[in-house]
């Protein structure tokens, strides 16, 4: 089943829409989550059907349920928000694949070090009145000069997972 997606403009609900992340630490023992409060943006679907767009989050805003580790997290340590405020991915182009799979390829930008990434997601609601998009994939958080890591207690990737709910803009 391919569905059909209308062109135009379209805007984050910001309502119904997460960004959030998690990372093995402590030597792998404890599962560390946090979401991203403010998360913003937009995109266009393309006559064609490709579409295009930039998901931004503000780094501050990322909440662990743990003040001191969340002000740790804003440090030059990890996201150094006093001087990279935003993290954004710029979608180059989207593509309705077999079925509800969505072939994603854009640039992430974390720490002002952008790198190319693509990915999967999956439309998981489509109408005239919004569409839903859901992905999941991991990050080597030592691209983005994030090498923090005392006692090497944090290995691995990081894991991104997003459900973002799109509305026609002006709607």
């Amino acid at each position: 089943m391919t569905v059909a997606v209308e062109t135009g403009l379209w805007q984050l609900d910001t309502t119904a829409s997460t960004v959030a992340v998690q990372h093995r630490t402590m030597w792998g023992l404890v599962n560390v989550k946090g979401t991203f409060g403010t998360v913003r943006g937009q995109g266009e679907v393309r006559p064609d059907g490709s579409a295009v767009g930039v998901v931004t989050f503000d780094a501050a805003s990322l909440d662990t349920r743990n003040a001191k580790r969340d002000e740790h997290l804003r440090s030059a340590d990890f996201f150094d928000v006093e001087r990279h405020p935003e993290i954004t991915f710029a979608v180059r182009s989207a593509e309705l694949r077999d079925g509800d799979a969505v072939q994603v390829v854009g640039q992430l930008t974390v720490r002002g070090i952008s790198r190319s990434r693509s990915l999967t997601a999956r439309l998981t609601e489509a109408s005239a009145a919004g569409l839903t998009l859901e992905t999941e994939f991991t990050v080597d958080r030592e691209q983005f000069g994030i090498s923090w890591n005392q006692l090497g207690m944090m290995r691995g990737q990081a894991t991104i997972s997003a459900t973002l709910r799109f509305a026609r803009a002006g709607a």
